[in-house]
């Protein structure tokens, strides 16, 4: 048999032969072509987009491969904050925060997950540091700000009140039910010390759902942060008052969150003393000893909910309190000046 015979037998005729080749040919190329689009594929870009979320100028800085997966993502990040917003805020008399508090001594209520979720870290913390963290500090709170504006101290008998309806062990969570339970009429939740960074990293989480994987998030000077940018090992984040003698200090950071809490802009200075809009829970009295801490956590509301309670401490129990609660976290603890820089 000749050899055009055989290729007729095995491939039906010359003519489908010819077919064959032709189709593996074009299949072939094909691939190379994709290989090398894959090979060429352009490096992410950076965007950056700006809105006020919380009551202050939010940053979010993101890599992706074109603009309108960036506008996509941005947006939706910026969505979040505003829903979560609605629900968390201290400030807004209808966010379901406030709504909750309105029904104090009332029995259990259902919440939402964001709020039961916030609420349950914000317990956690109240007990690991026996209430230096309070999220029912709502009255004591509302005295300081008052006190701000007028330049005066609360009322004794005022903040006497105010400390009888404060108190992290009656707020009551029920895990199965989702319900929250404020055991006495009058109480109110004010959960600014960690709210801001649940919120952010609820942010940082919308944008991983939108396939953005290296991204930053700036608030008020509080960060959260996914993968670096392209070609680097993390983002440049300056620390304040971390350097050996208390100066700034430049590092890269990476899947990180940074807090910081101090009383640099809010506070009151009356006969001769500077009292913080930061309130010790359990003393009723603006902070006075002028202690700037920056934490550096893996999540938003881990660094937070930290940089609060450590400042509420002060330097040498909030490092006891690190070390047995937190070993992972890094914190940075300054006292500040009379100008507000720090100091030894």
């Amino acid at each position: 048999m000749s050899v055009d015979r055989l290729w007729e037998c095995i491939c039906g005729g010359p003519r489908r032969l010819r077919r064959v080749v032709a189709l593996v040919l074009w299949i072939g190329g094909v691939g190379a072509v994709a290989a090398s689009s894959v090979g060429a594929q352009a490096p992410p870009e950076r965007y950056e987009y700006r809105q006020t979320r919380m009551g202050m100028a939010v940053r979010v800085v993101l890599y992706a491969p074109n603009d309108s997966t960036a506008r996509r993502a941005g947006h939706a990040a910026f969505r979040k904050m505003a829903a979560l917003e609605a629900v968390l805020s201290s400030y807004r008399d209808s966010s379901e925060l406030n709504r909750l508090s309105r029904r104090a001594g009332t029995g259990p209520v259902p919440v939402s997950e964001p709020l039961f979720a916030v609420l349950r870290h914000a317990q956690r913390l109240a007990r690991r540091s026996d209430g230096a963290f309070d999220a029912t500090a709502g009255p004591l709170l509302a005295l300081w700000s008052d006190a701000r504006r007028r330049g005066a101290l609360p009322d004794s008998s005022a903040l006497r009140r105010a400390a009888a309806r404060v108190g992290w062990h009656r707020v009551e969570l029920d895990e199965r039910r989702r319900t929250v339970r404020l055991q006495t009429e009058g109480m109110q939740l004010n959960i600014g010390g960690i709210a801001k960074g649940f919120i952010l990293d609820r942010a940082l989480d919308t944008l991983a759902t939108e396939g953005i994987t290296r991204a930053l998030i700036e608030a008020g000077g509080d960060l959260v942060m996914s993968g670096p940018p392209p070609g680097t090992e993390g983002w440049t984040v300056r620390l304040p008052a971390a350097g050996a003698r208390g100066e700034a200090r430049t590092v890269r950071l990476r899947d990180a969150a940074v807090a910081t809490s101090g009383d640099t802009e809010q506070f009151v200075e009356i006969d001769g003393t500077r009292y913080s809009h930061v309130v010790d829970p359990r003393t009723g009295i603006g902070l006075t000893h002028r202690l700037l801490v920056t934490v550096v956590a893996d999540r938003g509301v881990v660094a937070d909910g930290l940089a609060t309670t450590v400042g509420v401490l002060g330097r040498q129990d909030g490092r006891a309190f690190l070390e047995a609660h937190y070993p992972s976290v890094t914190a940075y603890l300054r006292r500040a000046d009379r100008d507000g820089g720090p100091t030894d």
